[in-house]
């Protein structure tokens, strides 16, 4: 639980910290992955934010390693609300009265899966099948690739609407619910205390180059989209998909059983359908700003 939190801070504050120095930045994109990495690595508030996250992934290990996949994805969830004060404090966010019933609704789907975990049933899974693994994995990350791409050419259009982030946050979230599977297998390899042997199985499995892909096509992908919308909406759309990602095919393809009870079955199922439908009525666009008011003529004398 200790880890679990602070991995919430650092995570929202590496996010915050992301945010704050790509707004100095000039425009980066995507198209232009290069010039993306020499803008982000020049700026030392962007390089704190970035070690604040790789910390927040070490946290994580270890939060694998001793809770169950959905308990930890719920308690990751509960950290929107440090990211959502924080962006508004230091970033000068605001969030619209309907994305603030969408975050309150998020946090009761939060409080429901936590209220279907049982400490006595609930078991910690280790290893899950590779083929599995890729199955699940490759093609959430062409699907994530491809919505991200989408997004951008829905953005290039004249005459549209400023874009709230969520198409971008989803797309991301798909990156990282895959690195998040395999941290998750990574996890399995350290429980002895044969170091060489667990390096040796790392390297051996698919997971660190599902994170060395993620890694790379999440780095650009999420600084662009972090630029051009606003913190308190896309990471929280972000952190929502990769966690109902997780939850739900990490359980599967790790072998965590389901609550074996009916009441916290229905519980954990609500949950997720309820965050999964805040999502998808989430709004798209951002209002349109007001036209600039004309000057008034002067009269002549």
């Amino acid at each position: 639980m200790a880890a679990a939190l602070l991995a919430n801070v650092l995570y929202s504050s590496g996010f915050v910290l992301e945010k704050r120095a790509l707004a100095a930045l000039p425009e980066v994109t995507v198209r232009r992955p290069g010039r993306l990495l020499r803008l982000v690595l020049g700026s030392p508030l962007w390089i704190g934010g970035s070690l604040a996250l790789g910390a927040g992934f070490a946290a994580q290990l270890v939060v694998y390693r001793t809770l169950p996949i959905a308990a930890a994805q719920a308690i990751f969830v509960s950290g929107l609300v440090l990211l959502v004060l924080l962006s508004a404090r230091l970033l000068g966010e605001e969030t619209t009265g309907r994305e603030r019933y969408a975050l309150a609704a998020i946090l009761a789907a939060l409080l429901m899966v936590v209220l279907s975990l049982d400490e006595s049933t609930d078991t910690v899974g280790h290893a899950a099948p590779y083929p599995l693994v890729l199955l699940l994995c490759v093609p959430s990350l062409a699907g994530g690739v491809w919505l991200y791409r989408a997004a951008e050419r829905r953005a290039l259009r004249r005459h549209r609407l400023p874009t709230t982030g969520v198409e971008y946050g989803v797309a991301v979230g798909l990156l990282y619910g895959v690195s998040s599977l395999a941290v998750k297998g990574v996890s399995g390899y350290w429980t002895g205390g044969d170091v060489g042997g667990a390096l040796l199985g790392v390297l051996r499995s698919p997971y660190p180059y599902l994170l060395l892909f993620t890694g790379a096509f999440g780095l650009v992908m999420s600084q662009a989209a972090l630029q051009r919308c606003r913190a308190s909406l896309i990471v929280p759309v972000c952190t929502t998909v990769t966690c109902l990602y997780t939850a739900v095919l990490g359980t599967l393809s790790f072998g965590e059983a389901l609550p074996d009870d009916p009441p916290r079955l229905a519980l954990r199922l609500a949950g997720t359908a309820l965050a999964v439908t805040v999502l998808l009525t989430m709004p798209k666009h951002d209002k349109a700003p007001p036209p600039p008011t004309p000057a008034k003529e002067l009269t002549p004398p």
